[in-house]
């Protein structure tokens, strides 16, 4: 595989300041796409990750999760969660874009367009260092953290 060089982004983010990539050179950076706030797999990865958010933090790792929510409905589901990471708000998806995580998908036998759960480990020199595509909850966190291990 190819090693594939990400190329910077600036998403709004909770905490009142936007999240520059770049910002955030040297250190890998785990960003995992979830469907919608306050939804019951996505408040089970949220808390795998943030359970773990210490041991992401020793390996000098950035945990951010993106969603299409608004900045205010993030606010809400971090302080509700106490996530101590970031939430990214892509509103516009060009962030979904970016990382080709738009799917069509069926939600009670209706086709609907929405976000696959998805997780991307970018490393330090913002290159793409894994991706794990239709994630399963479960567990999940622990296998990227053991990932970023490997860093």
């Amino acid at each position: 595989m190819t090693a594939k060089t990400i190329a910077d982004f600036t998403v709004p983010a909770t905490g009142g300041k936007p999240f520059k990539l770049s910002e955030h050179s040297g250190h890998p950076v785990v960003l995992y796409f979830y469907p919608k706030d306050n939804t019951p797999g996505c408040t089970t990865e949220g808390e795998q990750f943030r359970d773990l958010h210490n041991a992401f933090k020793k390996l000098g790792a950035v945990v951010v999760g993106a969603s299409r929510d608004s900045l205010k409905s993030h606010e809400g589901f971090k302080a509700k969660m106490e996530f101590p990471f970031e939430l990214l708000s892509d509103a516009d998806e060009a962030l979904c874009k970016q990382f080709d995580v738009i799917r069509m998908k069926n939600m009670y036998g209706k086709q609907v367009r929405g976000i696959e759960r998805s997780t991307f480990v970018i490393d330090g020199k913002r290159v793409l260092a894994k991706e794990w595509r239709k994630v399963k909850v479960d567990g999940h966190a622990q296998e990227v953290l053991d990932f970023v291990k490997t860093l």
